[in-house]
């Protein structure tokens, strides 16, 4: 049965906000420079099991591939915001430091199994969230690793308008740390190895051994191919 992996990327409005809050504030104090560490905030796992009848599937399932019976949907999400602090060089120029960063993550999965699912379809859509949370168990070191690259960095801008300078240069940012985020995380080569190693749960593979395989020889088996 197939897992569905939707990453999410989210730049929150915030960042235009807090672009224009920091460059509008730089009048009142001198920029320091000086940057504190990302700030990363994991929510907890959103999860949630289904049943549905195979007859009249509810509006809000995603659909099902063909020849599947069950599916396990995992949604990872990530929302940024950077702050900056500006040192204005002339009317048409200036320095934004980036001073603040957060970053909030998030995943949300829904198993939906039809009403009759025998326990081995239920048990093989379950090893599918299992990957899933054990991605999850380490995004926030991840996020912060990528967010901490980009702190205390300096970036020249210029035009006539600097805080719309200053705001678009700092959602770009965010912009680049969720899609990093995204593209590092990748949980997608896994969860395909596991219903490779299962046949999609057809087979009497143990879910137990399939997941820990799947864990542990995804970037070997991928670097072979």
């Amino acid at each position: 049965m197939p897992s569905r992996i939707l990453i999410g990327l989210c730049v929150l409005l915030g960042g235009l906000l807090f672009g224009w809050l920091a460059w509008r504030g730089s009048s009142h104090r001198r920029p320091t420079g000086e940057a504190s560490a990302p700030i990363i905030t994991k929510q907890p796992v959103a999860f949630t099991n289904h049943t549905f009848d195979p007859a009249a599937p509810p509006p809000d399932m995603p659909p099902l591939s063909s020849g599947e019976s069950a599916e396990c949907d995992s949604n990872f999400l990530s929302s940024a915001s950077v702050r900056g602090e500006s040192q204005q060089a002339d009317p048409t120029h200036a320095t934004v430091t980036i001073t603040h960063i957060n970053v909030t993550l998030q995943l949300r999965i829904n198993i939906w199994v039809p009403i009759a699912a025998t326990p081995h379809v239920i048990e093989h859509e379950d090893g599918h969230r299992q990957i899933s949370e054990s991605y999850y168990q380490t995004a926030d070191k991840l996020a912060a690793r990528i967010a901490a690259a980009y702190m205390g960095k300096q970036i020249e801008i210029t035009g006539a308008d600097l805080d719309a300078e200053s705001s678009k240069m700092l959602q770009q940012m965010a912009t680049e740390i969720t899609e990093q985020y995204n593209k590092e995380l990748n949980p997608g080569p896994a969860q395909l190895l596991y219903d490779s190693i299962t046949d999609h749960g057809r087979n009497e593979v143990a879910v137990r051994d399939a997941v820990a395989h799947a864990l542990k020889n995804t970037a070997i088996e991928s670097l072979s191919r």
